[in-house]
């Protein structure tokens, strides 16, 4: 349960997401993130998405928790 606390949660993950253009790919969504200067905990986790089209922030966090 350590490590689950130490996961970045939803809010702090969207907050680097803002005006983002949706629909919008994994390589998208990561290359928003590094030009928000997303921490590279943020980064590690969107890493893990799987390769598809998001509709909004709420698909990628869904796929991530």
């Amino acid at each position: 349960m350590a490590n689950e606390q130490s996961k970045p949660n939803p809010t702090q993950i969207q907050k680097f997401l803002g005006g983002m253009d949706y629909p919008a790919g994994k390589n998208e969504v990561i290359e928003h993130a590094r030009g928000a200067n997303a921490p590279e905990d943020i980064m590690k986790m969107l890493q893990k998405l799987a390769d598809r089209k998001y509709e909004g922030p709420t698909g990628i966090i869904d796929e991530l928790y």
